[in-house]
């Protein structure tokens, strides 16, 4: 069995999702020299600001953390693209594992109750053949032991391709909507809830707005990414 995985390996070998050099076994999706590179938005008092700023007087929020910073033709860019649209579904296991052990190292979410995904609708979930989110939260909810809660927020209409849109339409029409279909789950519970790339906001103001539906509840924001402006 060994020696056929080596043969395997040696006609379709692992290649890094940025620079395309062939992965060493012990490396996953990324060369170490492409790991290092990755910008990785690091936890402190400017970088809270910049995330709180996405939803100020929108949502009130409890917390809101983002992994990595998203540019075009930048690496993040091409690790959603893997992620979305190539079928490397499992990117969201390895960038959930790297998150998680560096908020575990701040105690980030210790008193979240739930962690809840973005839903996909579902002809476009089941287009694609997964939701993008579901093993990066499924991942955190692992790794920060938090229940994880997804099917009790639904996505009831489609939205249109984000890339396709320009970014003020993106932020004055959305009409993307979602449903909460158990008013009394998160009742008196702080759920996080979970997405891959934050850019203008409207799509997690649009959840956080069905979900304050429920009585007393308490809301925080985890993303993969966060969109530098301009």
């Amino acid at each position: 069995m060994r020696f056929l995985k080596e043969i395997f390996y040696l006609f379709f070998p692992n290649l890094c999702i940025n620079c395309s050099i062939i992965l060493l076994k012990t490396e996953l999706f990324l060369c170490t020299c492409c790991k290092h590179r990755v910008p990785i938005i690091y936890n402190n008092e400017v970088t809270q600001q910049m995330l709180q700023a996405v939803f100020y007087g929108r949502v009130s929020l409890q917390s809101i953390h983002s992994f990595l910073y998203y540019n075009k033709q930048g690496i993040t860019q091409k690790i959603i693209h893997e992620l979305k649209y190539k079928n490397q579904e499992n990117i969201g296991v390895f960038l959930g594992n790297w998150f998680a052990h560096e908020l575990k190292k701040e105690n980030v979410y210790s008193n979240v109750d739930y962690i809840v995904p973005v839903p996909l609708h579902p002809s476009k979930e089941k287009q694609r053949g997964y939701n993008q989110v579901t093993k990066f939260a499924k991942t955190l909810s692992k790794k920060l032991e938090i229940s994880y809660m997804p099917y009790k927020l639904i996505r009831a209409s489609k939205s249109k391709t984000q890339t396709l849109q320009q970014r003020f339409e993106r932020f004055s029409k959305n009409d993307t909507k979602f449903h909460l279909n158990d008013l009394k789950v998160f009742k008196n519970k702080h759920v996080l809830l979970v997405d891959d790339v934050v850019t203008t906001g409207a799509t997690l103001e649009a959840c956080c707005n069905e979900l304050l539906k429920t009585t007393h509840i308490s809301i925080s924001i985890c993303t993969i990414a966060y969109t530098v402006k301009g």
